[in-house]
């Protein structure tokens, strides 16, 4: 185990869509089922000496576009010690289900949308950021709309790849994690489709992400 980043009394804030949502704003609140309620009970267990605070802001369906409109209310007035990012897989879907759509969010609107997401982050907070990239849990090798999303999101995640050099933030490559998790165990064992992971499609991120923070 490293040196753990998170210092006592810090608040982590969590951000992103569906996979970060997972419930949080029903009966799973306020901190949904999935990976943030997880890396929660991690930090319990690893680190009962931190009395960290977890925020989750996940809204389903939501794109970097939507994260803009409510970047102030959800993030900026928290003033978090970092803030954790996973968003674009609802805008890669978006521009490759609707290309000629003034709503599709295009490579090109997500790279400006992320930057400055980041931008108002760091001008305006004393974050610290992790990144996550966007993920899709799927080997399909057939001409069908799974390969298609296969064959873009390599570029929606080279974007996130350059915010966070651009930016020097943490870096968690998700889709890659579960592309090597691909090669021993079928998709359904980490997602009943290839957007929306399952408890130990959940477990995954959270581990990954709590060793990003030197936490185990």
């Amino acid at each position: 185990m490293g040196e753990f980043l998170i210092q006592d009394g810090q608040t982590v804030l969590m951000q992103g869509d569906s996979i970060t949502d997972a419930g949080r704003r029903g009966d799973a609140a306020p901190y949904g089922r999935g990976y943030v309620s997880i890396f929660r009970e991690m930090l319990t267990a690893f680190h009962p000496e931190r009395k960290v605070t977890i925020v989750n802001k996940g809204i389903g369906g939501d794109r970097t576009t939507g994260l803009k409109e409510r970047w102030e209310d959800d993030v900026i007035r928290h003033q978090p010690d970092w803030l954790t990012l996973l968003i674009g897989i609802n805008d890669l879907h978006s521009y490759l289900r609707a290309p000629d759509d003034a709503a599709a969010v295009t490579p090109e609107v997500y790279a400006a949308t992320y930057d400055w997401l980041l931008e108002q982050t760091t001008q305006r907070t004393g974050a610290r950021i992790v990144l996550l990239d966007p993920f899709y849990i799927s080997i399909n090798s057939q001409e069908t709309f799974r390969r298609r999303v296969l064959d873009l999101i390599p570029t929606y995640i080279e974007i996130v790849h350059q915010m966070a050099e651009k930016y020097d933030t943490l870096l968690v490559k998700t889709h890659d994690i579960f592309a090597e998790h691909l090669k021993h165990r079928e998709a359904e064992c980490f997602c009943p489709e290839p957007v929306h992971p399952n408890q130990a499609g959940h477990i995954v991120i959270a581990g990954e992400l709590i060793r990003t923070f030197g936490g185990i």
